[in-house]
C-alpha cells in the first residue's frame, strides 16, 4: 500500500475511440460523431470508474484523413461538456482552449460558467496554436513562438484576474435587505498587455473550488514556463519511464522556480491500452479494427527501423538479416520499442497492431497486463497518473472500468471512491481564486 494514489483521466476526443477506424467497430453507431447521448454514456462509465476527469482536446481546423478516419475532436468541447456536466455528478472536465485564437474574456467567461454550473469540476487546458490551417480559419497567420507564448502568458494572467474579479463574498442575494450583489466587491481588472487586454469585471461568482483548474500540454522551455507558473496538471506524451520521469521532474522544477510547491502540479502521461483476454486476443481485435490502414503504415515502420519493408509481406516476421540490420531511429522515441517488438518474432502486421506508431504507449493484453504497465510507471515516480485513450469507447471504457480499475484498487494504487466533489479535490491541488500571488 502506498500513500500516493494514481489519478486517471479519460480521453473523450470523439464519439468513437482513439483508433481512426473505431467508427467501424462492431456495436458502434457510425453516427456517434454528432450523438451527445453517446458522449454522456461514456462519461458516466468513466465516472463509475472514479476517473478524476474527462479530457477533451480541440482542433480549430478540419483534421486530415476524414475520408476514412474519424476526426480527433468533438464538435465543440465546451458545449459537449455543458451537457455532460448536467448528466454527471462527480467527474471533472478538462477542455482545451487556445490562447492564440481566443480573447481572455471569452475564455474566462466560458470556463468559469462551466465551473459554476458543474459545482467546481472544470479545468482549462491552456495551449498555444501552431497549425496554419487553424490560423487561416481566423484570417490570420501563425506568429513566431516567442509572440505566441507572450500572448499566452498575458491571456492566462488576465483570465485568472477576471475569475477573481467577483469577490468570494460579493454575491449577497439577501431578500430581507434587498441586496443581490455587493457591487463594492465586484471590481474591474483593467489589464493591458502587448497582445491582449480586458477591463472586466466578469459577472460570475466563485464555484465550490474557487475557479477552474489550469492544465498545460506544452513541452520544452516555453511550455514549462506556462506549466510552472500556472498549471496544476500537465498533459504529457512520453514513451519510456525515463522520459516520463524527466518530463515530470522538469514540470515540478518549473513550479519550484515559480515559487510554488512542486506537489501542486500533477503530471499525466498518455496511454492507449489494447485490451483483450490475452495478448493474442488484443492483437486480433486491433488487427480487425485497423485492417485497411496497415499497408500505408509499413513505410513508416521501416523508417523507424532503418529498413525498406514490403507492404506485401505483412504476415511475415522480419528476417534474420533484417533484424541484424535494423536500428532504432534516434529521431523517433517510439523506435526502440518497435525494434524490441520486432525481435519477439511477431509479423509486420502484428508489430503494427502493438501500437508501435501510436501517439502514446500501448500496453497490449489482458487487464492485468495493462494494470502492470500503469503500476510500473507510477511506482517508478514517472507519473502522477495517466490520461487513457481507449481503442473503442463503446466497449473499452466499460472493460477498463470493470477489469483494470479493480486490479489497481486491490493493489492499493487507486481510490475506491471520490474523496471530494471538485476537480481540485480529485487532483489533490489547493484552492485558488484569482491570480496566484506567488507568481503574479
Amino acid at each position: 500500500m502506498t500513500d500516493r494514489t494514481m489519478i486517471l483521466g479519460m480521453h473523450l476526443g470523439t464519439g468513437y475511440g482513439s483508433q481512426g477506424m473505431s467508427w467501424r467497430a462492431p456495436g458502434v453507431d457510425p453516427a456517434n460523431y454528432t450523438d451527445i447521448d453517446a458522449q454522456v454514456r461514456y462519461a458516466r462509465a468513466a465516472e463509475r470508474g472514479k476517473f478524476a476527469f474527462l479530457f477533451l482536446p480541440d482542433n480549430l481546423a478540419m483534421t486530415r484523413g476524414i475520408d476514412r478516419e474519424v476526426p480527433q475532436a468533438t464538435l465543440d468541447p465546451m458545449l459537449s461538456l455543458a451537457v455532460i456536466a448536467h448528466a454527471t455528478e462527480r467527474i471533472g472536465f478538462v477542455a482545451t482552449g487556445s490562447t492564440t485564437f481566443n480573447e481572455p474574456y471569452n475564455i474566462a467567461r466560458q470556463f468559469k460558467a462551466l465551473d459554476v454550473m458543474s459545482h467546481g469540476r472544470a479545468g482549462w487546458n491552456a495551449v498555444t496554436t501552431s497549425d496554419p490551417s487553424a490560423a487561416a480559419n481566423f484570417g490570420r497567420t501563425i506568429a513566431e513562438r516567442p509572440e505566441r507564448y507572450g500572448r499566452a502568458h498575458e491571456t492566462l494572467q488576465i483570465v485568472q484576474a477576471l475569475w477573481g474579479s467577483w469577490q468570494e463574498d460579493a454575491w449577497v442575494k439577501d431578500p430581507d435587505t434587498g441586496v443581490f450583489v455587493d457591487t463594492d466587491k465586484v471590481r474591474p481588472v483593467n489589464l493591458q498587455g502587448t497582445h491582449v487586454a480586458s477591463r472586466g469585471p466578469l459577472p460570475i461568482p466563485p464555484s465550490e473550488q474557487g475557479q477552474p483548474v489550469i492544465f498545460s500540454a506544452g513541452g520544452g522551455e516555453y511550455g514549462l514556463t506556462i506549466a510552472g507558473r500556472y498549471a496544476s496538471g500537465v498533459i504529457g506524451a512520453a514513451f519510456t519511464v525515463d522520459d516520463a520521469r524527466a518530463q515530470r521532474d522538469a514540470a515540478r522544477e518549473a513550479a519550484r522556480q515559480a515559487g510554488r510547491n512542486p506537489d501542486e502540479i500533477k503530471y499525466f502521461a498518455g496511454v492507449m491500452p489494447a485490451l483483450g483476454t490475452s495478448v493474442r486476443d488484443a492483437l486480433n481485435r486491433r488487427i480487425a479494427l485497423n485492417e485497411d490502414s496497415f499497408p500505408s503504415r509499413v513505410p513508416y515502420l521501416g523508417a523507424m527501423l532503418g529498413l525498406s519493408l514490403d507492404a506485401g509481406r505483412l504476415d511475415e516476421p522480419l528476417t534474420r538479416a533484417q533484424l541484424a540490420a535494423a536500428q532504432a531511429s534516434p529521431f523517433d522515441p517510439r523506435a526502440a520499442h518497435a525494434l524490441k517488438v520486432a525481435h519477439q518474432g511477431w509479423t509486420v502486421r502484428e508489430i503494427l497492431a502493438h501500437g508501435v506508431i501510436d501517439y502514446h504507449p500501448t500496453p497490449v493484453g489482458s487487464a492485468a497486463d495493462v494494470a502492470d504497465h500503469l503500476q510500473e510507471w507510477f511506482e517508478a515516480g514517472a507519473v502522477d497518473g495517466f490520461w487513457v485513450s481507449p481503442d473503442v469507447n463503446e466497449t473499452d471504457i466499460d472493460t477498463f472500468v470493470d477489469e483494470v480499475i479493480p486490479l489497481l484498487q486491490d493493489r492499493g494504487l487507486y481510490p475506491r471512491d471520490y474523496d471530494g466533489t471538485t476537480l481540485r479535490e480529485h487532483l489533490g491541488v489547493p484552492y485558488q481564486y484569482g491570480i496566484d500571488p506567488r507568481t503574479a
